[in-house]
């Protein structure tokens, strides 16, 4: 079967490679002049199944109503005018109260434990490098009250089948002595052994040129203008290079595929949320870090790329806007600079932004959707690292009409 992929990232490279083993013929259609070069170029680079938990809780209300009058919020909304934007927001509010938020944490939880077993059968059966370190990841508190909601989230995450170490600062500087110097303005963590980190980019940079050299067809710098739809089916995707037919189209494009859809009367709640990172070069490898972590009072994430700090912070609704500042990357280096402050130089850090596409719950979205043979892999949010390679064999099965080996019913197209 002739399988048309769109999108080049973090979903579609891992379901084009799962597509290939099932022997379809494939072919991966990106605007970018390579794999990787949107949401999935610069992310935290965390595989965390520790954060699992959604962004929409029952704290979540609070953060984004101070956003309006502060800054340093974690969850920030921009004010502006867009319809789109605020009936996402009302539906991410309906999200919010605790069961609700409790069950979505449960159910992306057996994703992300899941995506992480599969990826090590990609990269056993690959063989890429990316700068993988398992060793788990540091979830570290600053005040009681942040730990005590924290752990309770942790807790829910624990019941649900993930392994987690409770640990007091003294603890904390013992797991990461890079983190020995501001032991004292912490008051405690979690420590998820199962975590980890590697560079996301790097990832799927690889692993499409292992598809490549197996047969997957990829057509860069190639825009995707429409669907020819024919009786509930598409028949052929329109591009700036020509129309190219297809039996079965998977549409991973992140936070566009929303836009793409709606055009041809598919609906999906999936809308972009901003995220900044900066990637410093490493001055003292002695003070880096050995495994990545999370400033959880902060929502700093970090991670060690090879010779490179990579920091995350920041969840802005803004829509589509794609345009940084300096400025909006004060918050996120005075947070950096408290815990690692001689690290490097972070006036070299390369500053970047993307769109995670995210839905109101939390879950992403896949299956057929009205038109039959059109097949969703979108909607990861936060987690889209996390949850690469589960997602891409998820969509290689139902394609096949097979099964999937987790229940993925509450993350099904409907």
């Amino acid at each position: 079967m002739k399988v048309l992929v769109l999108g080049a990232g973090l979903a579609g490279i891992p379901s084009a490679y799962y597509l290939a083993r099932d022997g379809h013929d494939v072919t991966v259609i990106d605007r970018q002049s390579a794999p990787a070069m949107e949401t999935s170029f610069a992310n935290g680079s965390l595989l965390c199944q520790g954060h699992s938990y959604p962004w929409a809780s029952p704290a979540a209300p609070r953060i984004m109503m101070k956003s309006f009058f502060r800054n340093d919020q974690a969850l920030r909304i921009a004010p502006k005018i867009d319809p789109r934007m605020w009936s996402w927001l009302i539906k991410f509010l309906c999200e919010c109260p605790r069961a609700r938020a409790d069950k979505h944490a449960a159910t992306r939880l057996r994703l992300a434990s899941y995506s992480q077993e599969v990826m090590k059968e990609v990269v056993n059966d690959t063989q890429i490098q990316f700068h993988h370190v398992d060793k788990g990841l540091l979830y570290v508190y600053r005040t009681q009250h942040s730990m005590e909601e924290g752990l309770r989230q942790m807790r829910v995450l624990e019941q649900a089948g993930l392994n987690i170490e409770v640990v007091s600062a003294a603890r904390v500087a013992q797991l990461e002595p890079a983190l020995k110097p501001v032991a004292d303005k912490l008051v405690g963590g979690v420590y998820v052994p199962s975590d980890g980190t590697g560079d996301a980019r790097l990832f799927t940079a690889e692993l499409a040129r292992v598809c490549a050299e197996r047969g997957v067809k990829f057509m860069f710098n190639t825009q995707v203008l429409g669907l020819d739809i024919d009786n509930r089916k598409v028949r052929a995707v329109s591009t700036s290079k020509g129309v190219i037919a297809a039996d079965a189209i998977v549409v991973a494009m992140g936070s566009y595929s929303s836009i793409l859809l709606r055009n041809h009367g598919v609906k999906i709640d999936v809308f972009p949320v901003k995220g900044y990172s900066m990637t410093v070069p490493i001055e003292r490898p002695d003070e880096a870090p050995t495994m990545g972590g999370l400033d959880e009072d902060n929502l700093l994430a970090y991670s060690v790329l090879g010779d490179r700090l990579r920091l995350t912070a920041t969840a802005e609704f803004t829509g589509y806007d794609m345009s940084i500042s300096r400025d909006d990357f004060r918050y996120m280096t005075q947070a950096a600079k408290d815990l690692f402050p001689t690290i490097g130089d972070y006036s070299k850090a390369e500053l970047w932004c993307g769109l995670r596409p995210a839905t109101p719950d939390g879950n992403p979205l896949f299956g057929a959707t009205q038109i039959t043979n059109l097949f969703l892999n979108t909607g990861h949010g936060s987690q889209g690292w996390t949850m690469s390679c589960g997602s891409g064999k998820v969509t290689a099965d139902l394609i096949a009409g097979r099964t999937p080996d987790l229940d993925i019913s509450a993350m099904l197209y409907q």
